[in-house]
């Protein structure tokens, strides 16, 4: 019965877009997305904010079409040049370049294009699946959740996504996420009306929103860095065949499958990407392979299980968006500010006040799989002279973007001042190597990991003993525990001796 209800709002969302303006929309904002995404330096969430400034007077529902046509193009886009430059145009395409562009140089660029294109849009495909599968259930988890529940979470998805995003040097990644949640405490709390570390300035009363965080961040620290780093962007010529051979996309048909799960499942971990994503799927992979040894040295397989990984961490991020409101990555962190904009609160209460927008995601996340695959086989010489441009004669233009998209908001030039000091400020964080994401992330989450530590006080008497003894908290603690215990190297090394040891032990009695 629910099988049916489903397909039946399914097949309303996608009639609810099935029309000359939603189409429109669908083929404009997936073709802007896929060239930010081919430009590197231009990443798929400066993108999706700087979009968000200019959907502000349109309608809710086609302001959300447009963003994620945006999010899902340029997570695509980035596989261009990560082909054909070894550039990835976006994080989420590191793992791409390494067949990728290795292909390309042995005269097999169309067709590494191809064939990504068509993992992406498998990955996509598996990821909607799980999207639509398993969000009404996590919806109805998510109504057994109290305070306590909400700051656990929270905490764990800022320190999850300051371990992923920081592998080499977990500690700046939790540093990150704390300079984030400091942030989040700037304004006038909820619970008392108290004002805090505004020092003075009024504007501050409301604290800082996010969208001129975003853009700074991601727009303007990105733009100095470009501007300070030039890179030689030598197109390779493609002149092969870009459809690729249905026996090629059949012979790793489990791979995408797994990479698609894999990638859904690590779009789910709040703030973590998809770039981890891709990571993890190309590790598994390569793993299962009966041919180890072509993977970074032009693998089809590896190129596929990259491109499905990122692709369906895409609809994997939307999971805890649209159940929790708690962002799967930082462009899913747009997102939920522009659904608050559009009067459209995500959480456990929008499966029940409005159902079917589950489905009209759905139905606008299979447009624009449509959309890339039709771009990616139809107009791939077209999209590669796009390259061609120099990434300095760009930056102007994204500047005055950065600086028009906050303003246009509220008509503030303080939001303007915002966007400045966090791009500044981000700028210099990156040349000291830490990550954005979990800064973004902890904004986002700091109000909710904030009202829920006080609301649960307040309920307890001051009493902290249910953050730690309720099921679902007592769980979520200890998988926060672990992760920041798993990042101090001696603790790694005494839990795989552990692990050894107890693997050890069960082979004789297994033997027996």
């Amino acid at each position: 019965m629910f099988a049916f209800e489903g397909l039946g709002m399914l097949g309303d969302g996608i009639a609810h877009f099935l029309n000359p303006i939603s189409l429109f929309n669908v083929a404009w904002a997936t073709l802007l997305g896929i060239m930010i995404g081919m430009m590197p330096g231009l990443t798929a969430t400066m993108g999706v904010a700087l979009l968000v400034t200019l959907t502000y007077g349109m309608p809710g529902d086609q302001a959300i079409l447009t963003l994620l046509c945006m999010y899902v193009g340029a997570i695509y886009g980035g596989s261009r040049s990560a082909i054909l430059l070894n550039i990835p145009g976006t994080p989420a395409s590191a793992a791409t370049s390494l067949d990728g562009f290795v292909l390309a140089r042995q005269g097999k660029a169309g067709y590494a294009m191809g064939l990504a294109t068509t993992s992406s849009a498998i990955g996509t495909v598996v990821g909607i699946i799980c999207l639509a599968i398993f969000s009404p259930l996590l919806a109805e988890l998510a109504f057994d959740f109290g305070s306590y529940e909400f700051f656990w979470l929270a905490t764990f998805g800022v320190v999850i996504s300051g371990r992923l995003t920081s592998p080499d040097d977990p500690l700046k990644g939790y540093m990150a996420g704390m300079l984030g949640l400091l942030v989040a405490m700037v304004g006038m709390e909820s619970l008392h009306g108290f004002h805090r570390f505004t020092f003075g300035v009024p504007q501050l009363s409301d604290g800082v929103d996010i969208i001129p965080a975003m853009v700074g961040a991601f727009g303007l620290a990105e733009i100095l860095t470009v501007m300070r780093r030039r890179l030689d962007t030598k197109v390779l010529v493609s002149n092969d065949r870009v459809v690729p051979y249905f026996r090629d996309v059949w012979r790793y048909r489990r791979t995408s499958v797994r990479s698609g799960i894999i990638g859904t499942m690590v779009g789910i971990i709040p703030g973590v990407g998809e770039d981890i994503g891709s990571w993890s799927s190309y590790a598994a992979a390569r793993r299962a392979s009966k041919e180890k040894e072509k993977f970074g040295k032009g693998s089809y397989e590896g190129l596929t299980a990259a491109e499905t990984g990122n692709s369906a961490a895409v609809p994997g991020a939307l999971i805890p968006v649209l159940t929790l409101a708690i962002p799967g990555s930082t462009a899913a962190a747009v997102l939920i500010a522009a659904m608050y904009i559009h009067d459209i609160r995500p959480g456990p209460m929008l499966m029940i006040e409005n159902p079917g927008f589950l489905y009209q995601v759905v139905a606008i996340l299979l447009f624009t799989t449509v959309a890339i695959t039709i771009y990616g086989l139809s107009m791939t010489k077209v999209l590669v002279r796009v390259l061609a441009i120099p990434r300095e004669k760009l930056m102007p233009v994204v500047y005055v973007l950065c600086v028009i998209g906050p303003f246009a908001i509220y008509q503030r030039m303080f939001d303007v001042y915002v966007m400045l000091f966090f791009g500044i400020a981000g700028f210099i964080l990156r040349e000291l190597k830490f990550p954005m994401a979990p800064i973004v992330l902890g904004i986002i989450l700091g109000t909710l990991l904030d009202q829920n530590l006080r609301r649960g006080l307040m309920l307890t008497g001051g009493d902290p003993s249910p953050f730690f003894t309720r099921p679902i908290s007592m769980i979520i603690c200890v998988l926060t525990v672990s992760a920041i215990l798993l990042s101090i190297p001696g603790v790694t090394r005494i839990a795989k001796r552990a692990l050894q040891a107890a693997m050890a032990a069960l082979r004789p009695a297994r033997s027996k």
